[in-house]
């Protein structure tokens, strides 16, 4: 077998810069100056945020350090130019892949906020030390806690789908074990699409086991057979699909367009895998039997499984679990909320996600300024449980099986509703921010 060789070069920031210059990173040279605001930049991509954000880190950061910068920022690359006293520094640098982690975008908002008091006493190589242990944070959980929480969410989205205690259990075990799968080959860097697919068949092959088993010891009907979308659903990427809308509306074309290309793949390659496996298993998306629940007490579970549910998303994007708790409050809120416009005022589905993620993003503009969490790390995880998962897969669904008339209104509603949600987050950032609210 021959010794793998990494496609992307590392980049050796260290080498950029005179270790032995302990002077103030202001009186730096501009190669690195210009270096600091890469590097800066680079990670904050690498941890999923938006286009506005990363370029808005990498202002501060050159502002502080007396220049001047402008970028164009994509999914997975950065080209960007400083500019000082006439002389020009322009560089290109790189991901190999992208992910979504708010623990470690919190650290880096915290460090650019704070750059600026230090640029002046702190030499780059201290600063480059910062980040080294920055970028060196390890994941908050294992690979069995994220299954768990995936599980958890996913078992939460049942529910809130129409979902009864059946095909709630089969989810929380089908999607379970298929991230706890999926997190396994990512940690062995294997391709995008060989773990999407070997998760979501993972996940379909565990709820197909488990409800065969509740049929032959429990008789249970096999109308249960149409939670088996909900128990691959944890893979749906709603992170780069509303950073994209985001990115889109502040016209960062390359970035939101690259982003939305990047949620399409994966979403294509985990409908493609969950049709091909109920093709295997003889299953069908029918709809879930009618739960018969009084109103107040729909309520109530509707509050604590879009709780459970935001709060087993945010763990998988490596919140903390303060952050999760907090996400969980805003999103039990905001999607109970939705649901309920949708039930008792007969919204439309997109209406309703549209109110849905405003009052997350006006929510999470008041807590931020208590506690000082980027928005991003509450307002995205917690409307997560908006995008419509299920809506997407019964649409490939019927496409596949040539059946274009469902497959279209399947469709055209998700797009509906996921065009709805980063619209949601854009006012209220338009609403509770300046800086956003301008486009200069």
């Amino acid at each position: 077998m021959s010794k793998f060789r990494k496609q992307h070069m590392a980049i050796e920031w260290h080498d950029m810069i005179d270790t032995d210059n302990i002077q103030p990173a202001v009186e730096a040279t501009l190669k690195e100056k210009a270096a600091l605001v890469g590097r800066v930049g680079l990670m904050m991509l690498s941890v999923g945020t938006c286009a506005w954000r990363v370029r808005a880190s990498m202002n501060k950061i050159s502002r502080a350090l007396g220049i001047t910068c402008v970028a164009d920022i994509g999914l997975l690359s950065i080209e960007y130019t400083c500019m000082e006293k006439g002389e020009t520094f322009t560089n290109a640098i790189s991901l190999s892949t992208t992910g979504v982690n708010t623990d470690k975008l919190s650290a880096l908002e915290f460090f650019a906020d704070g750059f600026k008091e230090r640029a002046e006493r702190y030499s780059m190589e201290q600063f480059h030390r910062i980040l080294d242990k920055i970028g060196s944070m390890s994941g908050n959980y294992k690979s069995w806690d994220l299954g768990l929480a995936s599980g958890l969410a996913c078992c939460a989205f049942t529910f809130l789908l129409g979902g009864g205690p059946v095909e709630m259990i089969c989810a929380f075990f089908g999607a379970g074990i298929g991230n706890f799968v999926r997190k396994l080959l990512l940690e062995r860097h294997i391709t995008l699409f060989a773990n999407v697919t070997a998760g979501v068949a993972a996940a379909c092959s565990v709820y197909v086991l488990c409800i065969k088993l509740a049929e032959m010891l429990f008789g249970v009907s096999d109308l249960h057979q149409a939670g088996y979308i909900c128990s691959m659903l944890f893979v749906i990427p709603g992170f780069p699909l509303i950073t994209g809308g985001i990115d889109l509306s502040k016209l960062d074309i390359r970035s939101g367009l690259e982003r939305v290309t990047y949620a399409l793949l994966i979403i294509f390659m985990a409908t493609v895998t969950g049709w091909a496996a109920a093709s295997v298993f003889r299953f069908e998306p029918g709809d879930f039997a009618a739960l018969e629940i009084d109103e107040p007490l729909l309520i109530a579970f509707r509050l604590i499984t879009s709780f459970c549910g935001v709060y087993g998303f945010s763990l998988m994007f490596n919140s903390t679990r303060k952050m999760a708790v907090t996400a969980g409050i805003i999103g039990m809120i905001a999607n109970t909320l939705r649901l309920e416009l949708i039930d008792l005022a007969e919204l439309p589905a997109g209406a309703a996600a549209f109110i849905g993620a405003l009052s997350a993003g006006l929510m999470a503009s008041a807590i931020k300024k208590k506690i000082g969490w980027p928005r991003i790390t509450l307002t995205v995880p917690s409307i997560v449980i908006m995008v419509p998962g299920m809506f997407m897969y019964k649409g490939v669904y019927f496409m596949v099986q040539n059946d274009i008339t469902s497959g279209s209104m399947w469709l055209t509603k998700a797009i509906l509703i996921v065009a709805s949600l980063p619209l949601g987050l854009v006012f209220a950032r338009i609403l509770t921010d300046n800086n956003f609210r301008k486009s200069s």
